[in-house]
């Protein structure tokens, strides 16, 4: 009875511990989301835009033969500043690359492990009633039924739980936050 009170207190706590792992993965995904689109909203390159606009703006002034030369010292600075400009937006975009990179292969990870871990356990239980038609799909690799209720397995709580964890994020402030 100790080994079937220990896998049940383990399942008990299973489904709420891979509920915040797919929870704090999808916040993550949404953070690196809002990373990626603050690239435009840098200060630094927003700054290095309007000078560049500046610059072109009056160095096209500048036609006239007197001012040809300075016109044109004006353009090279505007390529200049537009060369750092592409440097910064590389930078920014190697950076949410290589954050997008290890978040997806760390959630491939942690996913891999948790299925091979809770291959044929069930992760939860839930009443029979409450999934009549999916209980079957919600069981698969555990067992089925036991007193009534269905033994819900790894990969369809994976699945659950991560469109749960979607629609959190998207009514939660701080993922749909702009900035």
């Amino acid at each position: 009875m100790g080994e079937e009170g220990s896998e049940e207190h383990q399942g008990s706590l299973a489904a709420p511990l891979i509920f915040f792992t797919v929870l704090a993965f999808q916040f993550a995904s949404h953070w690196v989301e809002q990373f990626k689109k603050s690239a435009s909203d840098n200060d630094k390159e927003t700054k290095l835009r309007a000078e560049i606009k500046a610059l072109l703006k009056e160095a096209n002034s500048l036609s006239q033969p007197l001012t040809f030369a300075q016109g044109a010292k004006l353009k090279r600075l505007a390529a200049a500043k537009e060369k750092e400009l592409a440097k910064c937006q590389n930078l920014h975009d190697k950076d949410t690359a290589s954050y997008s990179k290890v978040l997806f292969i760390s959630k491939v990870l942690v996913y891999l492990i948790l299925v091979i871990w809770f291959w044929s356990v069930p992760v939860a239980s839930i009443s029979q009633q409450l999934v009549q038609p999916f209980g079957r799909l919600l069981s698969w690799r555990t067992g089925g039924v036991q007193n009534d209720n269905i033994m819900v397995g790894i990969i369809p709580w994976l699945v659950v739980t991560t469109k749960v964890s979607r629609f959190i994020c998207r009514l939660t402030p701080m993922a749909n936050r702009s900035s």
